[in-house]
């Protein structure tokens, strides 16, 4: 195993691009550096200073979890823009370790979070006003990562509401809360959420928040420096603990022994506790069955794929966002946030990752971009899934979803029965692949391009007013991506 310092990213970057998806990775991540500076400091440089802001909102803490993770030596790791790295400026640690006291956040108020991505103290203490306390940027915590910039819908909407109760303190019988998903629907936002309003509700309350990478790398230094004690007495003297991603905790039973204490005390005294994972308690067989058992016997609060209404939910927050943070006009054609909605359907993650490609890419030209020109800015970014889906492929799922053969969707039959089958079959050959209208057409029985157009509208239309076409629409074009 290549231990040295490119071998610790390359490995870190295999699995960035496997769970941010090619779209966001290829537009960010593969395009920064590892180098390092004159204090032989290690600094991931990214081209610009856009690329580092997105880095350091999107995936510095995932990053920083990799490095940590892949790397047995604990060298610390910095962000910069090209620009601040060739003008000697610093950049910032993802090796800071757990305080051994908890850091009060007044103290922390003076640091900015880029210089501790990664540090998973905070305490609240009481504030000269609510503004003053809401504006700090609390160590660990993404000041973005709000419930106000949560966008609800039926996927994630009793995750969201059992999240608000937790965050005001009410009280409930069910502890610990575990919120289960795959990367990229929402679990983390609803932990830093959950820490800010929290915090704003109650600043006599101590809170703990940290990531299970951090548990394992601050747990295993508390072991080495013999301050294991202070450790314990640290976490389980919270009011509140939020543990984001628990399942890497798999495999390594002294820490899966200490959080197993750690919960049991916590809960045990009425301390609330609230968790994140990939997989639902029963599914983690990695983490030993008594802690697996202790994390079910709460409330086990799934998120499910985020719907197109949701989905388009959120690509309207993200422009409104970035319009903000970039100062530009962000505006997108709705065929094209359509279009995004449609091919980024499987995570939030990637749905912004493409819609911050297409910002970069197109620059002035983003109100005007037409379908095709957006759909060819995203090509080279596109999960390889993408050119695995054929218009055979489209037209075989389509035709068993509706219980037709693959030949009445080329016929020359008009009756609805078969008619709209085949215009939702162009929709998608549209949406997924990256054929052309008259190739579609010519696939389709040799029909004319401004059938395939046509259809694309209309299915378009009919997708906002029928919700039994729409839910045909995800089932079937999530199967062909899976």
């Amino acid at each position: 195993m290549d231990l040295t310092p490119s071998g610790v990213w390359s490995k870190t970057c295999a699995t960035l691009r496997g769970e941010l998806g090619e779209g966001a990775y290829g537009s960010w991540i593969a395009q920064a550096q590892l180098r390092q500076d004159r204090g032989g400091q290690f600094v991931l440089v990214t081209p610009t200073g856009i690329a580092r802001d997105w880095i350091r909102r999107n995936a510095w803490r995932r990053i920083g979890e990799l490095w940590t993770q892949n790397d047995p030596d604990l060298r610390p790791l910095q962000l910069n823009s090209r620009a601040e790295f060739e003008a000697g400026a610093g950049g910032f640690s993802v090796e800071a370790p757990l305080a051994e006291t908890p850091v009060p956040v007044a103290a922390l108020a003076a640091t900015p979070m880029s210089a501790t991505p990664m540090a998973t103290v905070m305490r609240t203490q009481p504030m000269a006003s609510d503004s003053e306390r809401v504006s700090q940027r609390q160590t660990g915590l993404q000041e973005r990562l709000t419930f106000d910039t949560f966008v609800a819908g039926p996927a994630n909407e009793f995750a969201l509401s059992v999240a608000k109760s937790v965050a005001s303190w009410a009280e409930g019988p069910f502890n610990p809360v575990l919120f289960h998903s795959p990367y990229g629907f929402g679990k983390t936002h609803l932990l830093n959420a959950i820490a800010w309003e929290a915090a704003r509700t109650r600043p006599d309350r101590k809170i703990v928040y940290l990531t299970a990478e951090r548990f394992l790398s601050t747990f295993v230094k508390a072991v080495l420096d013999r301050s294991g004690p202070s450790f314990k007495d640290d976490l389980r003297g919270a009011d509140l603990l939020l543990v984001d991603d628990v399942h890497f905790i798999g495999g390594k039973k002294g820490s899966q022994d200490e959080l197993y204490h750690t919960l049991a005390a916590l809960t045990g005294e009425g301390r609330r506790v609230v968790l994140t994972a990939d997989r639902p308690p029963a599914a983690l067989t990695e983490i030993d069955a008594r802690l697996r058992s202790h994390l079910g016997a709460g409330l086990v609060c799934g998120i499910e794929p985020a719907d197109r209404a949701l989905r388009l939910g959120v690509l309207e927050r993200k422009l409104a966002m970035l319009a903000k943070e970039l100062d530009i006009e962000a505006k997108v054609r709705p065929e094209v946030l359509q279009f995004l909605a449609d091919r980024f359907a499987d995570s939030i993650r990637e749905l912004e990752g493409g819609l911050n490609t297409l910002v970069v890419r197109a620059g002035e030209r983003l109100a005007t971009l037409s379908l095709d020109e957006a759909q060819n800015f995203l090509r080279p970014h596109l999960r390889g899934s993408e050119r695995r889906v054929t218009v055979d492929d489209i037209q075989r799922a389509v035709a068993e979803h509706f219980g037709l053969k693959k030949d009445d969707l080329l016929s020359e039959r008009r009756t609805r029965a078969v008619a709209r089958p085949r215009q939702a079959a162009m929709y998608l050959a549209k949406q997924l692949t990256t054929r052309s209208l008259p190739d579609i057409g010519r696939r389709f029985g040799g029909r004319d391009h401004t059938t395939v157009l046509h259809a694309v509208r209309r299915i378009e239309e009919l997708k906002a007013v029928d919700p039994i076409l729409a839910t045909d629409i995800d089932t079937i074009a999530r199967k062909l991506r899976d």
